[in-house]
């Protein structure tokens, strides 16, 4: 009595319902009970129940099986094929189970599409939870990318190419708490992944902590600031989150920046401070002489230590380097020239000088060599 359906509905998604019906309802089954055409016969809605309902049954037990799962956040693409399935399949549902006999199909499939919903909504609570465990213990050689980081971006990029997740999230409108009100008029589903990107940065500020260098640390979180950014630029992401998302973060990224030379370099550059002009020759001489001896262990120290450390992107690597240029090369310029002058170093200044600019430049040049990526799997 039962034939396969073969009519497409949505798209070019091909209907999985156990039953073709050409007529509304159920009138092919009412004619067989009637003799005549509709209005239909309450034996055949009756009839046509119970010729459904073990089929209809076993695929709708098996939905809600995915749904009722595990909401590890590897399953999300699996718990959203069955959702778009169940969903294209709703209008047919609605036509074909219209009778008073068919009601509880209907509202059966109604509930198993929901549950998919509010399974996808619990996989991204998982998700959050995951970072949050995510322990802060051992520091990632070099200040260099976390994999946790590279994951939890590629895998919300993975999401925001599905457009049915924005449907799944304008179901529920009750944003996380705690998240940024700046974003409190933004959709559902872009309250949701700045929130997880919230948690993410608050994690990587634990993690930050780890490294006793203060430059480190800074270098650390630039580096996954700059990911962060780079990943919701070129995607969806970007889209929904906004470009007031954009500035804010970029502006992060360049605090680090700041930081990082800050704590990094201004030791250096204290030690290239002139002193009075009216000192003694002798008096100059010898504590210009002290001054570059401390410049030469620091400059050699820094340079040894920062050639290890891992800068990912390249633009970012460079724009660090020619800041320190910028402002080392020409303090030690000035500081070097008013050594040569000093009467009693005159032409004996080679003998003090370890660096000369070029030099310098050179060692500037050769800085962040480490690898800049830790662990294994996608950029």
């Amino acid at each position: 009595m039962t034939t396969t359906r073969s009519r497409s509905t949505s798209g070019s998604r091909q209907s999985t319902w156990p039953f073709e019906c050409s007529t509304p309802a159920n009138a092919a089954s009412a004619t067989v009970f009637s003799g005549t055409p509709p209005p239909r016969l309450p034996v055949a809605d009756l009839s046509f129940m119970e010729a459904c309902r073990v089929s209809s049954m076993e695929l709708l037990n098996f939905a809600n099986g995915i749904a009722m799962g595990s909401r590890a956040p590897d399953r999300l693409f699996k718990i959203l094929d069955v959702y778009e399935a169940v969903k294209d399949l709703m209008p047919e549902i609605e036509v074909l189970f219209a009778d008073q006999y068919c009601l509880f199909l209907r509202n059966e499939a109604m509930g198993v599409w929901k549950r998919l919903g509010e399974s996808i909504r619990g996989i991204f609570m998982e998700l959050e939870n995951l970072i949050r465990r995510d322990p802060a213990k051992a520091a990632v050689p070099g200040g260099g990318l976390h994999p946790i980081t590279r994951y939890v971006m590629n895998y919300l990029r993975a999401a925001c190419s599905r457009p049915t997740l924005e449907q799944v999230f304008d179901e529920n409108v009750v944003p996380p708490v705690g998240v940024d009100r700046s974003l409190s008029s933004s959709s559902p589903l872009a309250v949701q992944m700045a929130w997880i990107m919230e948690v993410l940065e608050s994690n990587l500020e634990a993690k930050s902590k780890i490294y006793r260098d203060p430059a480190l640390s800074s270098v650390f979180m630039m580096n996954n600031g700059r990911y962060i950014v780079k990943k919701v630029k070129d995607d969806e992401l970007g889209s929904l989150l906004g470009d007031d998302w954009v500035r804010k973060h970029t502006a992060k990224v360049r605090q680090y920046h700041v930081n990082y030379q800050r704590s990094s370099w201004n030791k250096i550059l204290n030690a290239l401070k002139l002193d009075n002009n009216n000192l003694s020759p002798n008096v100059a001489s010898k504590a210009l002489k002290e001054k570059l001896k401390l410049f030469n262990s620091q400059f050699e120290e820094i340079c040894r230590t920062q050639s290890t450390w891992a800068i990912f992107d390249e633009q970012l690597k460079e724009e660090l380097k020619l800041s320190v240029g910028a402002t080392l090369l020409p303090a030690y310029r000035s500081f070097l020239g008013r050594f040569q002058n000093i009467q009693d170093i005159g032409k004996y200044a080679e003998k003090h000088v370890k660096f000369n600019v070029e030099d310098v430049e050179a060692r500037i040049d050769g800085l962040f060599q480490g690898t800049a990526v830790s662990g294994s799997g996608r950029k």
